[in-house]
């Protein structure tokens, strides 16, 4: 597929919400719309609003964990199977994750990484390998500026309502096709809509990784508005915290410029923003 044929490339992926199942449609329009042969225009930051430059505080943990708990200190001798996902990372000091999932898009993901770089900062991406077929060289570019990549699944299914199998093909699938892109296999795992079942926790360990959840939820995929994504980011900063935003399922162009306003406040307040060790041992 030539570059100009991928830019006209119509985006089909669908994200719904479990309760409601409500379908937000993927289009590739708003600023990063782009014209075959030519290059997209970089966002530029949003304009900063009355509180766009308040100073971040480090407070207690805001978002009460419905499950988190200390990684072990020592190797386990057998197979660890957790019962619940991390929901929040150990660190030294004020320190915080990044996460983005379902990508990788080139449309969006460029953008995000060139944030990432421009501050020097590392973050983790969850990507569905169906979309890493398409933009293999992106994983090699996370691979080349220290980003963390994680498995989170072949095509974004519901896995409470897969067989063990299924379940089974969705993750070593993408597992497969990380390694062959990132240089390695995935060692974290994350269940699309946070939708964890016993199955999950036991492949995800026998295919070597640890679950990976979230403490603050952007709902940037419901495209709430750039300032509602950077507002949440701040207001649930906090250290341990881990962040969830997307760079694909959808017109992820709020999620770009959010990224460019609440990254330089994080870091301008002592946030230490990086991605958890390779492995918690």
């Amino acid at each position: 597929m030539t570059k100009d044929q991928s830019l006209r490339r119509p985006f089909t992926r669908r994200r719904a919400l479990l309760a409601g199942a409500a379908a937000v449609g993927a289009a590739g329009t708003g600023v990063f719309a782009t014209v075959a042969g030519e290059e997209p225009v970089r966002p530029a930051a949003p304009a900063a609003g009355p509180q766009a430059h308040r100073p971040l505080k480090p407070s207690a943990y805001r978002l009460e964990p419905l499950m988190g708990y200390s990684p072990p200190r020592a190797a386990p001798r057998r197979t660890l199977v957790r019962r619940k996902p991390f929901l929040r990372v150990s660190g030294r000091g004020r320190t915080m994750v990044l996460t983005f999932d379902d990508g990788p898009d080139a449309r969006y993901t460029p953008y995000i990484l060139d944030t990432l770089r421009e501050y020097d900062v590392r973050a983790m991406f969850f990507v569905c390998g169906e979309m890493v077929a398409d933009n293999r060289d992106l994983l090699a570019r996370m691979a080349d500026e220290g980003h963390v990549v994680g498995n989170h699944t072949w095509s974004h299914p519901l896995l409470t309502r897969l067989s063990r199998g299924r379940i089974r093909a969705e993750m070593e699938r993408t597992s497969d096709i990380v390694e062959k892109s990132y240089g390695e296999r995935p060692l974290w795992f994350r269940a699309p809509y946070g939708a964890w079942n016993r199955a999950a926790f036991q492949l995800g360990a026998e295919l070597g990784m640890e679950p990976l959840a979230w403490t603050v939820d952007t709902l940037d995929w419901m495209s709430p508005g750039t300032r509602a994504i950077v507002d949440r980011v701040e207001e649930g900063a906090a250290p341990g915290v881990v962040v969830l935003s997307h760079d694909a399922g959808g017109d992820r162009s709020q999620s770009v410029m959010a990224l460019r306003a609440y990254l330089p406040q994080l870091l301008d307040s002592g946030y230490f923003v990086t991605v958890p060790e390779r492995r918690y041992t």
